[in-house]
């Protein structure tokens, strides 16, 4: 028995250097969820993962790219938000002073605390950062594929397509000038000029299809207030917890402000000892976790509708294979499409990375198949495949590359996707990152595009809203109700 207490303080030591070593090492900045910036986002892969070794006999012909805008300034709405904000922050301090209690506690940075974009009266324009992430992904990309980059510009060789919303169309741009910088005879750069295209806001199908689907809008709008109150006890927790450790009275509005406002100042400005050293890692990781239940709920696979709305996007880009292979075999180089290069919306990027069934694993894919609901993502400390934070961050992409092989007894054409630039797995291809054309084609898109967009956006949505108010309840009671003892069937539900 006498070596037993030295043992169990030895024990004690170790777990609590553990825990404040993991602490030491949080960075906050990687757990932004859609805010998260694109250095940041880009090297969290899955160390697990091997990449398929391509045939040094595979070429390239031909690359679909799927990108969100790069780093944006707070929307307009936001702004107000965090306006409000510091109104309600010099209250609080007012009521400490009234009520004589100490100051001593609160974090100096609050008093007189004004937002960092007080005087703006727009927002949501693609800032410095966000240019920079996108010049230098068109540097990369052209350097990881010079086979497809050497032809001479034009338009129809390299389409640019992007949304009538500045942040998109502006990344677009300074995407292009990364591409095809030192191909012209413009300034010291020896840039030149390229077409960049759109749809009309009211009837881009192809990119903003969420805006134009009907059924999808009524939806939304719909499930936000039940998000909100399955989000509530969560922040009323941390609402607690902050007044307690800051002798502050935050509400859970001041919460989800706070953590707005943490979410800004560190992606944006840097800035991660303010409104992110209010919270405590493991209070990050809850707040974390809110929001990609949020992303999946809303615009994930929480809702076959909420990526099957995007058929239109991925019929494209099975046709611009197709396209590229009859090219291949019948016309010359230089002659035909090389690369098709899209920029939009975390709302495009989310759902096209659904349709072709990523951060899934194998049995959530066959569920995908038989059109059967997904479990929610699990609560921390429980893992997780779904982060908002590499599923759809700041310049986030999808590309999809088409290679010629030698001809073999399987196939002549393979399919490479990388998320972020890295191969990613595929469950519907056995978790490989490299997919011959036509079991990608059957296997992982026929599915999908069997659906008609016109069909899914515009019938009649009383029976939708029906089954989403009954799942929701489902989703509150699991809420209500954790699953105990590894029980997971219980957490099956769709909305």
């Amino acid at each position: 028995m006498s070596f037993q207490k030295p043992s169990l303080l030895i024990f004690l030591f170790f777990i609590v250097k553990i825990n404040s070593n993991a602490e030491e090492n949080f960075d906050v900045r990687q757990h932004l969820c859609t805010v998260t910036r694109y250095h940041v986002a880009k090297d969290i892969s899955e160390n697990s993962f091997v990449p398929s070794n391509i045939n040094d006999q595979c070429t390239p012909i031909h690359l679909n790219l799927v990108a969100r805008h790069g780093t944006r300034a707070p929307t307009k709405k936001k702004l107000k938000q965090l306006e409000a904000l510091s109104t309600r922050l010099q209250f609080l301090l007012q009521n400490v002073e009234e009520e004589k209690k100490s100051l001593h506690n609160i974090p100096a940075w609050l008093s007189g605390w004004k937002s960092p974009w007080k005087g703006k009266h727009k927002g949501g324009e693609l800032i410095s950062e966000g240019e920079a992430e996108m010049y230098e992904l068109g540097i990369r990309i052209r350097e990881k594929f010079p086979e497809l980059f050497k032809e001479e510009y034009h338009p129809d060789i390299y389409p640019i397509k992007t949304t009538q919303i500045s942040r998109a169309s502006a990344s677009a741009v300074a995407f292009g000038m990364g591409l095809f910088s030192g191909r012209g005879n413009l300034g010291l750069g020896r840039h030149r000029a390229f077409a960049v295209t759109s749809e009309s806001r009211a009837s881009d199908i192809m990119l903003r299809f969420h805006d134009c689907c009907q059924n999808y809008k009524a939806f939304r709008k719909s499930q936000e207030p039940f998000v909100d109150k399955l989000n509530k006890p969560l922040l009323n927790e941390i609402a607690q917890e902050l007044a307690k450790r800051w002798s502050l009275n935050f509400t859970t509005q001041d919460i989800s402000s706070l953590w707005f406002l943490c979410k800004q100042e560190a992606s944006l400005l840097n800035t991660t000892d303010r409104a992110c050293a209010l919270f405590s890692p493991s209070q990050v990781d809850l707040l974390e976790w809110a929001d990609d239940l949020e992303l999946f709920i809303l615009k994930g696979y929480g809702n076959s509708l909420n990526y099957r709305m995007g058929v239109p996007l991925l019929e494209d880009v099975i046709q611009s294979m197709e396209k590229a292979i009859n090219a291949r075999e019948g016309l010359v180089p230089g002659s035909y499409e090389m690369a098709r290069l899209r920029f939009a919306h975390a709302e495009t990027l989310l759902p096209f990375s659904c349709l072709i069934g990523l951060f899934l694993d194998g049995s959530e894919f066959e569920l995908i198949l038989r059109e059967h609901p997904l479990q929610l993502p699990p609560k921390p400390p429980q893992k997780r495949i779904w982060h908002g934070s590499t599923v759809a961050p700041f310049a986030g992409n999808n590309m999809l590359v088409l290679y010629s092989c030698p001809d073999n007894n399987s196939s002549k054409y393979f399919v490479q996707v990388l998320h972020n630039e890295h191969p990613i797995r595929l469950p519907g291809c056995e978790n490989s990152d490299v997919c011959p054309f036509e079991v990608f084609k059957e296997r992982i898109a026929a599915p999908h595009l069997k659906h008609d967009y016109t069909a899914l956006c515009n019938m009649e949505s009383d029976q939708t809203e029906q089954t989403a108010s009954v799942s929701i309840l489902s989703r509150m009671l699991s809420w209500l109700f954790p699953v105990r003892n590894g029980d997971r069937r219980a957490q099956k539900v769709e909305l």
